[in-house]
C-alpha cells in the first residue's frame, strides 16, 4: 500500500529530556491511523512536528511527490489539542479567514466556511462571536478550520475532546466519511473510538513506538475470548478473582469487574460454564456475566504497562 508520508528516525529533545526517541513509521494513503499512548508519551510532540509547528532534533519526513525541501504545510489540516481561537470574531469570519490563509479566494473561502459550519452543526451560531461558544462548539470550529482546504492529510490531536455524546458521534461519522478524500492521523484517549474508526494503530511509550500494525492484523494476532463477571463491589470482586483464577486462563480485576482471558474458544466455553456454576451457587453478588473478546484497550494496556 502506497505511503502518503514516511517518518524516519524522528527525535526531539529538550535539554536532557528526550520527548521522541528514534521514531519511524509510514502513513498509508487513504487510511486512518490512530496514535495511542499515555500522557507524556510524546503523541502531541510527534503531531506538532508533522504539522510543521516544531522542528525535530533529528530525523526526516518525506511526503509522496513532494521534494524534501518543499513546504508540506499546504497538504495538511491540523487540529491541535488546545484550539487557539479569536473570541472577538464570529465563527464564519474565523473559518473564512482560515480558508483565505490556505490560499482560497474570498468568495470560495466564505462558501467553504458556510458549508463546514453547517456540516458540523454550527450554522445557527455562525454569526455569533466565538467568545460566547461552549467548549464543544469551539472544538467543532477548530475542526472546521482543519478541513477548510480539503487537506490530503488531516492531523487531529484529541478531535472529540470536550464534546458531548451526540457531538462525539457527529464528529466520528464525519471523519468516517472523510476517509474517502483525506488520509487521517489522529490521537485519542477514547479507545472504543480508535477501534471504530482506525485502520492502522501506532502505540507510543516513553517516546518510542512499541506497536505499529493494522488493526485487522492486531485483532487476528492478539484477540482472545474472555469471560467477564461484574460484582457488586471491589471486595467481592477480589474474592472472585481467586475463584476465576482457578478455572484456567488469565484472570485480572478492574474495580468490581473480574475478567478471565482464554487461549481458545473451547477453553472459554469451559470457563464460562464454571463461572455460571459459581454465579448460580452465589447469585447475590453477581450483577452480570458476559462472554466476549479482548479489545484494543487490552492490547494498549499490555503495551504501555509491560
Amino acid at each position: 500500500m502506497a505511503a502518503l508520508a514516511e517518518i524516519r528516525g524522528l527525535r526531539k529533545t529538550y535539554g536532557d529530556v528526550t520527548a521522541v526517541n528514534d521514531v519511524s513509521f509510514a502513513i498509508a494513503q487513504g487510511r486512518c491511523t490512530v496514535l495511542l499512548g499515555p500522557n507524556g508519551a510524546g503523541k502531541s510532540t510527534i503531531l506538532n512536528i508533522l504539522a510543521g509547528l516544531l522542528r525535530p532534533t533529528a530525523g526526516a519526513i518525506a511526503f509522496s511527490g513532494l521534494p524534501p525541501e518543499a513546504d508540506r504545510r499546504p497538504l495538511i489540516g491540523y487540529l491541535p489539542q488546545q484550539v487557539a481561537l479569536f473570541g472577538w470574531m464570529t465563527g464564519l469570519e474565523y473559518v473564512r479567514m482560515a480558508g483565505e490563509l490556505t490560499g482560497l479566494g474570498r468568495a470560495a473561502a466564505r462558501e467553504r466556511a458556510a458549508e463546514l459550519l453547517s456540516i458540523l452543526g454550527l450554522d445557527k451560531a455562525k454569526d455569533r462571536r466565538i467568545g460566547g461558544y461552549s467548549g464543544g462548539m469551539k472544538q467543532r470550529l477548530g475542526l472546521c478550520q482543519a478541513l477548510v482546504n480539503r487537506p490530503p492529510l488531516l492531523i487531529l490531536d484529541e478531535p472529540v475532546s470536550g464534546l458531548d455524546p451526540g457531538g462525539r458521534r457527529d464528529v466520528l461519522d464525519l471523519l468516517r466519511g472523510l476517509k474517502d478524500e483525506s488520509t487521517i492521523l489522529f490521537s485519542t484517549h477514547i479507545l472504543p473510538d480508535a477501534e471504530e474508526l482506525s485502520d492502522d494503530v501506532l502505540i507510543i511509550r516513553a517516546g518510542a513506538i512499541v506497536v505499529d500494525d493494522s488493526l485487522a492484523t492486531l485483532r487476528a494476532r492478539h484477540e482472545q475470548p474472555l469471560v467477564e463477571v461484574e460484582l457488586g463491589d471491589e471486595a467481592t470482586a477480589a474474592a472472585w478473582l481467586e475463584r476465576l483464577s482457578a478455572i484456567g486462563g488469565f484472570a485480572e480485576r478492574r474495580g468490581s469487574v473480574v475478567r478471565c482471558r482464554f487461549d481458545s474458544a473451547e477453553a472459554m466455553r469451559d470457563g464460562a460454564a464454571a463461572a455460571y456454576r459459581l454465579a448460580a451457587a452465589e447469585p447475590g453478588p453477581v450483577r452480570r456475566v458476559h462472554l466476549g473478546h479482548t479489545t484494543l484497550e487490552d492490547l494498549f494496556l499490555r503495551a504501555v504497562e509491560s
